[in-house]
């Protein structure tokens, strides 16, 4: 490119942080260690998620499996269609995602079978009582572990209070200056000048300055701590940073965000220039998922195939929302159509659902930004809205599968 994307500065800074978590070997072999079952489940005893863990497991057993659907319809599968990956959003911490297990494992008597999605994301604030209470953890180990979901997001919002020791700690590692206010209770926060009103900035992505830096450092603690592999990203600025921060971490990951990415080729095509800067030495990107924007059409879903394919850049996924929640997008949004012509033209992709098509209580944007506190006392409405977008997932899913397209579903329903 004409312009480097980073500075040696921003790269020194980088490469500050990653030191500071103890080196790239470190947190590989670190993420490696912590994504372990037994390891995990040791560990959410001692944090008292143990009986929850035990249910969960006892729980799987019962979930409707895929097989029983494919061999009661006699279905076949055309080979020259794409493969759908179903992916289901909110996923909100260890009792939501306790209580969608049980209505998934309810399912399999209802006469309406559930299968676990493959890919599953939540837009929980990477709280520090989040983290390493236990609750990311047990999380995680129900839905990689347990429900065998292929991919677990987690969402790391730069707004998050911190301990202000902790600000103080990455100004002495990288030489930056970070622009805070006091949070009360030795915590500080970022100030986020574009934050008229809550979604007026989407809940902390604003990504001014040199904040990259705190994004960075947010996702490799989860990483370090749970095994957390896979994260959302909150701005251009920090998919140029994870690009290059990731390169020597096979094993970090990252999901751009409908909201930032691909509402048309050009913006496409930006990124890939973002991500070819730099690529890892086996030709892959940290960037594993890009989800293309609600106001793009199939034709420009299938160009970006084409042109990712083109660019050489390899093991990433394109993925689309089916359904939105009532107040991200437009009424009545359903892309159902959409995915069919993707899918018969040959062209992979994930068919993902933030919403069910109806407007169920939690279905909203609120709900991910509730307290631990308010989200835990909501956890079976939540875990409702839950189950019942992976039934949609399923029913959409069924319907693909129908007309002759593979449908990946995760490990537990297979």
């Amino acid at each position: 490119m004409h312009f480097k994307l980073l500075s040696t500065g921003d790269i020194k800074a980088m490469d500050a942080v990653k030191k500071h978590h103890g080196g790239a070997a470190h947190i590989i072999e670190t993420i490696e260690k912590q994504r372990d079952f037994s390891t995990r489940k040791k560990r959410c005893e001692e944090k008292g998620f143990g009986d929850m863990i035990t249910e969960a497991e006892t729980l799987v057993k019962q979930f409707p499996k895929v097989a029983d659907f494919e061999k009661e319809n006699g279905i076949t599968y055309n080979d020259a269609y794409g493969t759908a990956r179903s992916q289901v959003s909110g996923w909100q911490g260890a009792p939501v995602t306790h209580h969608a297990m049980r209505r998934i494992a309810a399912s399999g008597d209802s006469g309406t079978p559930c299968f676990v999605p493959s890919e599953m994301i939540s837009v929980v604030a990477l709280t520090d009582h989040y983290v390493y209470s236990g609750d990311l953890l047990a999380t995680l180990t129900m839905a990689e572990n347990i429900m065998r979901a292929s991919k677990f997001c987690s969402t790391n919002l730069i707004g998050i209070p911190q301990p202000e020791t902790r600000f103080q700690e990455l100004e002495k590692v990288t030489g930056k200056k970070f622009d805070r206010r006091d949070a009360g209770g030795g915590k500080s926060q970022l100030i986020l000048k574009n934050q008229g009103t809550f979604f007026g900035n989407f809940g902390g992505i604003e990504v001014a300055n040199d904040n990259h830096l705190i994004y960075l450092d947010g996702i490799t603690r989860a990483a370090l701590e749970t095994g957390g592999n896979f994260y959302l990203n909150p701005s251009w600025s920090t998919i140029a940073a994870i690009c290059y921060y990731g390169r020597d971490i096979p094993n970090l990951y990252i999901k751009i965000s409908m909201l930032l990415s691909t509402q048309n080729l050009i913006q496409f095509r930006m990124l890939l220039n973002i991500m070819k800067e730099y690529l890892r030495d086996d030709g892959t990107s940290p960037i594993y998922e890009i989800n293309v924007g609600n106001g793009a059409v199939a034709e420009t879903f299938i160009q970006c195939a084409k042109e990712l394919q083109e660019s050489g850049i390899r093991g990433v996924s394109l993925a689309a929302h089916i359904y939105i929640n009532p107040d991200l997008g437009m009424a009545d949004f359903n892309w159902t159509g959409h995915m069919h012509t993707v899918l018969k033209s040959g062209t992979d992709m994930t068919y993902k659902y933030e919403s069910d098509g109806t407007a169920r209580e939690m279905d909203t944007m609120e709900a991910y930004f509730l307290s631990d506190e308010d989200r835990n006392a909501n956890a079976a409405k939540i875990g409702d809205v839950i189950f019942y977008k992976a039934l949609k997932a399923t029913t959409d899913g069924m319907d693909l599968m129908k007309n002759h397209i593979r449908v990946e579903f995760g490990g537990a329903a297979r």
